[in-house]
């Protein structure tokens, strides 16, 4: 399976690390010019380690904050590029800083989570990811044949050559997930290249459509089959539906 995760690390470590290579030349900046302009320093800074003192009493969070995207950084939880769930939010990762972690999620709204908030992170594209659906057919079909239609539909996306990229192992049948109310609900399953997942599993339910129309597979839906007893009751019902209609005013109306 190939991966594109040296690249995106690459890129994150780099902005971090000049994120943090401008904050410390900043610092020695401020460090070397002030006393030029008659600060002294040494005093500067004795008094800013007391304030950063009572300062971190209160920046507990801010501290958790740092170190957990120490950890992020330094085990590659997840890079730029890449789409997490984190902090109940999911999205594409597009900005990492030690403090926090920029999502867009779908509908193009920004998250940004600190990565102190960060107890569980769920990488949805680390070097492959997985083409997990499931579709349902009508009891009255033979499972068998289903399970051949939809393994060649697959394979056929796999070899198709604007498909073929982005397809690790091509979408097949695993068996039978479950009996539901309406239908028997089959398992599929595939790899493909980072990120590409969502586009072959749609990709993959249009051909099944089409496939199953084309060999009179069903799909099951919902249906409802009003009943009645005799032409009594029917004709009950539409007086029913008829005594329910608003009726107009027998009082004409002037202008």
């Amino acid at each position: 399976m190939s991966s594109i995760q040296p690249p995106k690390r690459v890129d994150t470590l780099t902005a971090v690390a000049y994120g943090a290579v401008w904050i410390l030349a900043v610092l020695v900046g401020l460090m070397t010019t002030l006393p030029e302009f008659g600060i002294n320093t040494t005093a500067l800074l004795a008094g800013t380690s007391l304030a950063g003192l009572a300062i971190g009493f209160g920046a507990q969070s801010l501290v958790k904050d740092f170190i957990s995207g120490l950890f992020v950084l330094v085990e590659n939880q997840y890079a730029k590029g890449d789409v997490v769930n984190i902090g109940g939010v999911g999205g594409l990762v597009e900005d990492i800083t030690l403090r926090r972690t920029v999502l867009r999620d779908l509908d193009g709204a920004i998250h940004s989570v600190p990565n102190g908030q960060v107890t569980v992170a769920s990488n949805l594209t680390r070097t492959w990811s997985r083409a997990n659906m499931v579709v349902t057919v009508s009891y009255d079909e033979d499972t068998d044949h289903v399970f051949g239609v939809i393994n060649r539909a697959g394979e056929e996306l796999g070899r198709d050559p604007d498909w073929s990229g982005d397809i690790i192992e091509a979408p097949k049948v695993i068996g039978i997930e479950s009996f539901g109310d309406s239908g028997v609900d089959i398992r599929i399953l595939g790899v493909t290249q980072p990120i590409r997942q969502w586009d072959v599993m749609r990709e993959l339910r249009r051909r099944l459509k089409l496939a199953f129309d084309r060999e009179g597979i069903e799909i099951p839906f919902p249906h409802r089959t009003l009943v009645t007893h005799g032409q009594k009751a029917a004709d009950g019902l539409v007086v029913r539906v008829a005594d329910d209609r608003p009726r107009q005013s027998a009082v004409p109306v002037r202008p």
